[in-house]
């Protein structure tokens, strides 16, 4: 045994090999990421044609925005001319009632992704209408299908309509009171697209108190629920697109520092990174950028790990050696006063996460269950 240099330390762990060297991070990013989000300091003014604005809807290009308006029961049409860039909308003086039809008090709308069909929650009557456009997205070519979906089995307030990107599934969002968690429904469509072949799948989903606008993940994995308090709560879905299997993640947003009264919110569909929201009592659409930096930190290259904080990051360990191996590492933070966010399976010293600031900080770990659980301390901080 006099040649045998390993030792064991007490509980019986084996000492982890010393790197002693900088591990190796990789840096990238989350979009879809409402913790994250950032102002663009970007806007568009709406109380030129309806001053109770509504949802909204905006073309996957990005070039077009239509608007649900309450007071008028009218969806008016937009154009951006820098695509996803809301300070560069202009009203195309285009716009189509739809109180004949029965609407009263509009408060959804959603569109087939190719722009042909329409859709249109009324509150008044919890009921959903459908209209076909002769020439896509142009909304003056617009026309009733003589086709409309009553909830009102389900919802007494209908507030919000979103459809599954195929056009198979409709959610429908309940308000049920000041202060009381409102509900989304969910219904399937047997011919997609099409209204009249839909019915309630018996499944809901209970969410945030006031929460009464809603939006999807396109893969069907996230939902988002837009509440009267200026907050987006999201939800993961464990079986896409079935609202049963949904539960709160704790990513929130608020939105108050803009806005006031949430009453819609869209994200760019194609990759996340933006979400535009209405304030009802703003007359106004604000814009904001949704993308959470990341830095994934492999134990496997080294036991000291640096890097520069760009805005709220999220932080990962990868490769911890196997259980039963004790290793202990330091990662050192260029902060600039945006939030981290650590694994949920470090547990803190003080036990809640330290506050990040803006300045140099220097952090230390150790894991000894194969990364099951790490312990954690901020080590130094304000280092000039």
């Amino acid at each position: 045994m006099a040649n045998d240099k390993s030792f064991k330390v007490k509980n019986g762990l084996l000492a982890g090999r010393y790197l002693q060297s900088a591990g190796t991070e990789t840096a990238g990013s989350d979009p879809w990421s409402i913790s994250a989000i950032s102002y663009d300091s970007k806007s568009f003014l709406l109380s030129s044609q309806d001053s109770e604005p509504r949802q909204i809807f905006i073309k996957p290009d990005g070039t077009k925005l239509y608007l649900a308006g309450g007071t008028n029961t009218t969806i008016y049409q937009y154009s951006l001319s820098t695509a996803w860039d809301i300070s560069t909308a202009s009203y195309d003086s285009v716009s189509f009632g739809v109180s004949g039809q029965g609407a009263s008090f509009l408060r959804g709308i959603d569109f087939k992704s190719d722009g042909t069909k329409m859709f249109v929650a009324s509150g008044g009557n919890a009921t959903v209408y459908q209209y076909s456009l002769s020439t896509a997205w142009d909304l003056s070519t617009a026309s009733y299908d003589s086709v409309s979906f009553s909830t009102s089995s389900q919802v007494s307030s209908l507030q919000n309509v979103v459809f599954k990107t195929d056009g198979t599934k409709m959610y429908a969002n309940e308000y049920t009171g000041f202060g009381v968690a409102a509900i989304v429904y969910q219904y399937s469509l047997s011919t997609a697209w099409d209204l009249s072949t839909a019915s309630y799948d018996s499944k809901s989903l209970s969410v945030v108190a006031n929460g009464v606008y809603s939006a999807f993940k396109p893969d069907g994995t996230r939902l988002y629920v837009g509440d009267f308090d200026e907050q987006v709560t999201e939800y993961s879905l464990s079986t896409a697109w079935d609202v049963s299997t949904g539960t709160a993640t704790g990513n929130t947003a608020s939105l108050s520092g803009q806005l006031t009264s949430l009453t819609g919110f869209i994200f760019k569909p194609d990759d996340g990174t933006k979400l535009y929201a209405v304030g009802q009592d703003n007359d106004t659409i604000y814009q904001y950028s949704t993308v959470q930096a990341t830095e994934t930190l492999d134990l496997s290259t080294g036991n000291t790990f640096s890097f520069t904080a760009s805005g709220a990051t999220t932080v990962s360990f990868t490769n911890a050696p196997a259980s039963g191996i004790a290793i202990g590492f330091a990662v050192e933070i260029n902060g600039d006063g945006s939030a981290m966010t650590w694994p949920s399976s470090v547990k803190w010293d003080s036990g809640t996460a330290p506050t990040a600031t803006a300045s140099k900080e220097v952090y230390t770990f150790i894991t000894t269950d194969g990364g099951t659980t790490y312990y954690g301390k901020k080590a130094a901080g304000d280092i000039a």
